[in-house]
């Protein structure tokens, strides 16, 4: 199964470190941030697709370099980034299958996650917070569970605590690409779009992640240098 892993933005929010290295090359834990997302697909997938634009050939040497996947493939975003749903987008031409997973590539997800989200036909991975106004909520069907839908940033108090929020983490299949949404309030294509129109055509499962390391800032950053993150990504 193919997986794509969304690594074509500025980093911005951690610069000055980004200025002149793409943010999935910043090592964490003595290895790049791309080397442990690579290592926890390892169980589940048997080629990866990596979006890149930013800086984009120091990305596609370390590719060539590494030795966790020997099929792989750079693409490039397309005249500029728009947003995750046109990462995936661009990535189209080149599955090689009806399914696939697809990452976020600014967070770190365990492998064992990941490899429960690959054997469902569909399905996003989720954990529990008290605040879903910084996330996605994931909304259930109440009857069988299933996702109906996700609810971006909503107002703060609008659904109880706990809530299932996304986490960049999804098993999708083609049919995402018969739908065209229009583009989000930030003028881009949003990915959770795409995955809401899905839950509306087929049965998407909403997955609880024993481990999710988000890397969105400096402060993230620093904090993640610390995570016992060989424990959720084995390397052998």
């Amino acid at each position: 199964m193919d997986a794509i892993i969304l690594a074509g933005g500025k980093g911005t929010r951690m610069q000055p470190l980004t200025l002149t290295t793409p943010k999935p090359l910043l090592p964490v834990a003595g290895r790049p941030i791309l080397e442990w997302s690579l290592y926890s697909l390892r169980p589940s997938a048997d080629r990866v697709l990596v979006v890149a634009k930013y800086l984009k050939e120091q990305v596609e040497a370390f590719m060539a370099a590494q030795t966790v996947f020997a099929r792989w493939q750079i693409v490039e975003q397309l005249p500029e980034p728009l947003g995750t749903g046109h990462a995936v987008r661009c990535c189209a031409p080149y599955l090689e299958g009806e399914s696939f997973l697809v990452i976020n590539g600014d967070d770190l997800f365990g492998a064992a996650s990941l490899s429960r989200l690959a054997r469902v036909e569909a399905g996003v991975l989720a954990v529990e917070r008290d605040d879903a106004s910084a996330y996605g909520a994931l909304l259930p069907d109440p009857v069988d569970g299933r996702l109906a839908r996700i609810h971006e940033k909503p107002p703060a108090g609008t659904y109880p605590p706990p809530i299932r929020v996304n986490i960049g983490a999804y098993k999708l299949t083609r049919q995402i690409f018969d739908y065209a949404p229009p583009p989000s309030s930030r003028g881009e294509y949003e990915l959770t779009d795409d995955v809401s129109y899905l839950a509306g055509q087929r049965r998407v499962e909403i997955i609880t992640s024993d481990f999710w390391l988000p890397i969105g800032d400096l402060a993230a950053y620093e904090a993640a240098g610390r995570a016992d993150i060989a424990s959720a990504i084995p390397l052998t």
